[in-house]
């Protein structure tokens, strides 16, 4: 089996979330210490605890780590041939490549969420999910509400962000026009123009952290293919306050040639959208199995 990994990002967080997952995992416990927390899970049934950015970027992080070293843990998993991480996803992927450790990857997302608060400070942000509308003409939208496109899924599925007023607008009007439409539980207008500072922030904080050039091939979400350490910093804090352009990351992922493609957080949204759009390479989420032993058992199916 040729295996891509997806890091998945924030919005889908919830208290069941990868039930297979050890509660005395290291590195879950070192994120419950970070957080002040006694229990992630019974702190994610707060609906305002697990939408906060300083929660949930930190929470996101930590159990895709641990899931990943739970699950290749023992077992027989061939090398994946690319990662990929979705928003705060690429911490998670950037550390599986082998750019830094688990460790630097939580203080990473710690330092992402706080500047990104500090950039949100006195404002009231908000997502939103929309499919069913081509592209150019929710940019339209986007220019005439005041908002912005914040992640190209596909060509007709994106996310945008901005003041919450104002996409309620959007909401609306894409509706009107036969869209879909999903509030996220993100309360921050990730990957827009809004974050310009918190991506200049987030850059400083890069530049004192040492890198490795990535092991894995990575697709970031800046649309290119990074190797180089002082590239990948620069990609992680422009992601910021760029759009994110997922279509481009899964085009980069497919050209790798998987067998397989396995989404590493909460929900199904990768691994569904993937299967949209190549349902020639089977992908599944992490998050749809109850125990270890069953993902494995998929994993390691004769391809």
């Amino acid at each position: 089996m040729a295996l891509a990994l997806l890091f998945s990002g924030q919005g889908m967080q919830h208290p069941q979330m990868l039930p297979w997952l050890r509660a005395e995992d290291p590195l879950l416990r070192q994120m419950q210490q970070q957080l002040g927390v006694a229990d992630w899970r019974l702190a994610l049934q707060s609906p305002a605890w697990a939408s906060a950015n300083a929660h949930a970027q930190l929470v996101l992080t930590a159990t895709a780590l641990a899931a990943w070293a739970q699950l290749s843990a023992g077992a027989a998993l061939p090398r994946p041939v690319v990662v990929a991480g979705y928003s705060v996803g690429e911490l998670a992927a950037c550390s599986v490549a082998g750019m830094f450790d688990a460790a630097t990857a939580l203080a990473l997302a710690q330092r992402r969420a706080e500047a990104m608060d500090a950039a949100a400070a006195g404002q009231d942000f908000a997502m939103l999910a929309v499919s069913g509308l081509a592209l150019a003409r929710l940019e339209r939208l986007c220019q005439v509400t005041g908002t912005a496109l914040a992640i190209r899924n596909g060509p007709d599925n994106a996310v945008c962000a901005g003041p919450r007023p104002q996409l309620g607008q959007l909401h609306t009007q894409a509706e009107g026009q036969g869209a879909h439409c999903t509030p996220l539980a993100v309360r921050t207008a990730s990957h827009t123009p809004w974050m310009e500072a918190a991506a200049q922030q987030f850059e400083a904080e890069l530049a004192r952290r040492p890198l490795q050039a990535p092991q894995l091939p990575w697709p970031c979400n800046t649309g290119e293919v990074v190797w180089s350490a002082e590239a990948a910093r620069r990609a992680l804090a422009r992601q910021v306050v760029q759009t994110v352009q997922w279509q481009d990351c899964m085009e980069q992922v497919r050209e790798r040639q998987p067998t397989a493609v396995l989404e590493i957080g909460p929900g199904q949204s990768l691994a569904t959208m993937w299967n949209r759009r190549y349902p020639d390479i089977p992908a599944r989420s992490a998050d749809e199995f109850k125990t270890r032993a069953a993902l494995l058992r998929w994993l390691q199916q004769p391809v």
